[in-house]
């Protein structure tokens, strides 16, 4: 009974995604423990999701996707805090710009190797920005970060929303991922997702068919960036400070582990797996002080035993979408 009920449930899911979406994270702030951790799950799940666009469904592995996390970041950081933009918007545009910009020129660049190649160009582009932004203080504010970035009020034709409050930033943040999901919807249901996905089953065989893999690569790595750098910018605004590790391998290797543990190649799994591994990390963290290791012991059993991930194993129990 409960099987088939589950079943209901993820058949819906699946069938209304966007949908589903929007009905559950409008009332998902009031059933974690604090708000703050809400929101927090609503921008590493974009984070997660820009990642899994490249991997899950184009199947480029990049342990580098901090750069474009951090390369958002700072982006809007800095607008605000160092050019003194005095509105939300164009702040955010600068973060958006400044990733996208560094995804096209660094997907150029790693997407003349594949493989292991590949993977580790990402990893090296990431880690030549995060030394760069360490050096940087008098722009990036080095070691300690950078500080002072203003929260301005969310300004709408007539309206002026002011956004100290957890719960009113969840709800600006929560319209701007609905709408990056709604657009990532289209994107996996246009000829161009088919292509995307066609290339991560067989490669050699989408080239046979005459599409410029190349050429789609760098446009799925250029959508990654965006979703990415979208991420990073409304962090910025969350924590009015961006931490030089917004660029270091271990937050690259955070959204690896939140998009397996959801699953890889599944529209949800993202943020099944950021909302697990958030949530367990702060419960676990309040009665453990090796919390990582007890993350780390739940991440290998379900890589051993469940590799489809949490949403994965729920929905597709016999073949991966």
């Amino acid at each position: 009974m409960i099987r088939a009920a589950l079943h209901k449930v993820t058949a819906w899911v699946t069938a209304y995604p966007v949908t589903s979406f929007v009905v559950f994270f409008a009332v998902f702030p009031f059933l974690v423990p604090y708000q703050s951790l809400a929101t927090q799950v609503l921008i590493f799940g974009l984070f997660a999701l820009g990642f899994n666009l490249l991997y899950g469904y184009t199947g480029l592995l990049s342990f580098g996707h901090a750069a474009y996390y951090g390369l958002g970041a700072y982006g809007t950081g800095i607008a605000l805090a160092k050019l003194k933009v005095t509105s939300l918007w164009p702040a955010l545009g600068v973060g958006l710009v400044t990733a996208v910009v560094g995804g096209a020129l660094i997907g150029f660049f790693c997407l003349r190797r594949r493989g292991i190649y590949f993977a580790m160009l990402t990893l090296a582009f990431a880690q030549m920005l995060y030394f760069v932004a360490f050096h940087a203080a008098d722009l990036t504010g080095g070691d300690d970060g950078l500080r002072g970035i203003p929260l301005h009020p969310l300004t709408l034709p007539g309206v002026s929303v002011p956004l100290r409050h957890p719960l009113a930033f969840y709800f600006f943040a929560y319209g701007l991922v609905v709408l990056a999901v709604a657009g990532l919807r289209r994107i996996l249901d246009s000829p161009f997702g088919a292509v995307l996905q066609a290339i991560r089953e067989n490669s050699d065989r989408a080239v046979a068919c005459g599409y410029d893999i190349n050429r789609i690569k760098l446009l799925s790595f250029v959508f990654s960036a965006l979703f990415t750098g979208l991420a990073g910018s409304l962090d910025a605004l969350r924590l009015t400070v961006v931490p030089v590790d917004s660029l270091y391998w271990t937050t690259s290797g955070q959204v690896v582990i939140m998009t397996l543990l959801g699953g890889a190649g599944t529209f949800f799994g993202p943020f099944v797996g950021a909302a697990t591994f958030l949530i367990l990390a702060d419960r676990l963290s309040l009665v453990i002080e090796a919390w990582p290791i007890v993350i780390g012991v739940i991440f290998m059993a379900f890589v051993l035993f469940l590799p489809r991930g949490i949403w994965g194993t729920l929905t597709t129990p016999g073949v991966q979408r």
